[in-house]
Formats: structure tokens, sequence, C-alpha cells
């Protein structure tokens, strides 16, 4: 089945993708920062959509669709278009680069993040998984190297 990106279903796919991770866990054992995911509109996604994901200790033990930026407390609130994000989603754009020069915008500790570049490489990975659909064709998970 397709999950279509940005959804609360597509959020939640990850947040148990990397439950089942080890390598995540790994990486991430040291971690404590959920981010808020915004996603704007561009000429590919009419809307503004707000995706939570919990992060702590390599488990993500929440994630969640939201409604307003502010409606959980996020440690980083990461900010691009929605094609941005499809970009980073089907691994053509690296997070920290990509926040490095501020196609991704953060609000939150830069040199935090810096010190976990495995937990953010194995998130993306996590997110290679999850059969998605971007409105126009689907990233299927069969299809990723």
């Amino acid at each position: 089945m397709n999950i279509k990106f940005p959804s609360d279903e597509w959020i939640k796919r990850l947040s148990e993708h990397l439950n089942a991770s080890i390598s995540y866990e790994q990486s991430a054992r040291n971690w404590e920062g959920d981010f808020v995911f915004i996603i704007e509109p561009d000429d590919a996604y009419p809307e503004t959509a707000y995706l939570y994901l919990g992060l702590y200790h390599g488990k993500s033990p929440d994630a969640m669709q939201l409604n307003r930026v502010d409606e959980k407390e996020a440690g980083y609130i990461i900010s691009a278009p929605f094609s941005t994000w499809r970009k980073v989603i089907e691994g053509k754009l690296d997070p920290i680069q990509g926040m490095m020069t501020r196609r991704l915008k953060l609000q939150g500790d830069m040199k935090m993040i810096m010190r976990y570049p495995k937990a953010a490489k194995e998130i993306i990975a996590c997110t290679k998984l999850i059969p998605t659909d971007f409105g126009d064709r689907v990233l299927s998970a069969d299809l990723v190297d």
C-alpha cells in the first residue's frame, strides 16, 4: 500500500521503521530531541503540513501529523518546501548538507545535530523503506538501492 506524504500514516510508519532499526538505535543511543517537520507549499503541493517525530535514545516513542506547529513541543523544527522534502526522502539531498546550505531551515541546536550525522542518515534510510506517494508517482521501497 502506498502512503501519502505528508500524512499521519506516513510519519507513524517512519516511527515504526526507526523503532525496528538496530542501526538507528545504535547511532542515536544518546540523542534526546523531538522534531517538527514543516512541509511548506510549492508548485508540487498546495498546503502547509506539520509532522511530529519524537526521538529519544535511539527510539521513536511518538509520531503524528499536527494541525499547528506549536501543537507539540519540540526541540527542533525543520522547514522546507514540499519538493525539497521529497529530495531528502528520495536520497537526492543529504539532510545535514540541506541544513548547512539553508535549503532546510533549522530552528534548534545545529551543533547537536552535527554530532549525530549517522543517525540522520539512518532516519533517511528508514524513509526509503516506506512506499511513498508524492501525488504524482510512488517511491517504491522495492525500487530503492
